[in-house]
């Protein structure tokens, strides 16, 4: 638990909550760009930004520990611009070889350029994304139905089947016979996109890997973010928890406080449990991590376990709060619709819960 840190890494802890109270408070119509900014600097100035990049790109490549607790200590404060505060990490690029390296990997790190990943092919496909090697070329045809970030990205992160073999290939989206089929807005405000690619060219040199390195490299990108997914989800349990905490110790219409009530009591103790549970499960996984265990199926509990804790947490916090918390504006019922999706992210919830359970008879891999 974040009891036992480190004077180092408690002060760290203490750092990210000053410089939560230095920023500017965001606009009612969301995050503008100059605010927008100001955060950035003041994240790479505070030296936050660097923390999820590679040393040898000027990063300081903290541990997980370390990220796991900043990021619970940002999300508990529910700012509104923590995807602003760590830069970007360099994910199925990293270990690439020239010209990737140059190309692609230095300006993403930089801030430069903006990648996505396409990995997610529609129901009604076909064929998977496939290439052929004509020379020192791909040809490449398919679609992918959800590329995340894929609105505002300069280039995408494909798995695509290299002559039957999967591979991660970097494609630009304004190469030649690729269309943004469709732009949509997720359930949590963010924008994405769907891709076809029909005889698109791109040099060999784009595949990231050998052939047939693509799985793992998927994979092991969405393994990294499970476990700042749920460093996310256990500080916004920490945020609405106090929030209903509130809203519980506040006078009801007898004038006595709603806390009184042992109906509230109890649903709050509940609460309360599930979000120890999180948070407990969380920095036991970081320090697992950290010390060189294979920690893959470890980081898919704390992914399953904290965001359905979060969903119930908030679900019930709607509940106890009543009308207005539904109401458009109210802070737990855009919070509601932001969680929902965490569900789904890096893997569905029903979908992870199949892989502990290959992990355990198959590879023999979990622990309790």
């Amino acid at each position: 638990m974040p009891e036992q840190l480190s004077p180092a890494d408690a002060k760290l802890q203490q750092d990210m909550a000053s410089f939560i109270a230095a920023q500017p408070a965001i606009p009612e119509t969301g995050l503008d760009a100059t605010t927008t900014q100001q955060i950035l600097a003041a994240s790479k100035a505070a030296g936050f930004f660097q923390m999820t990049q590679p040393k040898a790109f000027g990063g300081t490549a903290a541990n997980n520990l370390q990220l796991s607790l900043l990021r619970d200590e940002l999300a508990s404060h529910n700012t509104g611009f923590g995807h602003l505060v760590f830069g970007p990490g360099p994910g199925v690029l990293g270990g690439c070889d020239e010209p990737l390296k140059s190309a692609y990997l230095e300006p993403v790190l930089q801030g430069l350029k903006r990648g996505s990943f396409g990995f997610t092919e529609p129901d009604d496909a076909p064929h998977p994304t496939q290439a052929t090697i004509d020379g020192d070329e791909l040809i490449i045809n398919g679609q992918k139905s959800y590329v995340t970030g894929g609105n505002s990205a300069d280039f995408i992160n494909t798995l695509v089947r290299v002559e039957g073999k999967p591979t991660v290939v970097v494609i630009d989206v304004s190469t030649a016979g690729v269309t943004k089929s469709r732009v949509f807005t997720s359930l949590d405000g963010s924008t994405h996109a769907a891709f076809t690619f029909a005889d698109v060219r791109v040099p060999v040199s784009h595949c990231i890997g050998k052939p047939g390195d693509g799985m793992p490299r998927a994979m092991g990108q969405i393994g990294d973010t499970r476990l700042a997914i749920a460093a996310q989800c256990v500080g916004l349990m920490r945020w609405t928890l106090n929030y209903l905490a509130e809203h519980l110790q506040s006078s009801d219409r007898s004038g006595n406080p709603r806390s009184d009530s042992p109906v509230m009591r109890l649903r709050f103790g509940e609460l309360r449990v599930q979000a120890y549970a999180a948070r407990s499960m969380l920095y036991r996984t970081a320090r697992l991590a950290d010390s060189g265990e294979n920690a893959i199926n470890e980081g898919i509990y704390c992914k399953i376990f904290s965001t359905n804790a979060l969903t119930e947490i908030v679900d019930s916090s709607i509940q106890l709060v009543g009308g207005n918390a539904v109401v458009e504006g109210h802070p737990l019922a855009k919070l509601y619709r932001e969680v929902r999706s965490l569900r789904l992210a890096e893997g569905a919830t029903d979908v992870l819960l199949g892989n502990i359970a290959r992990g355990y008879f198959e590879l023999g891999k979990g622990r309790l």
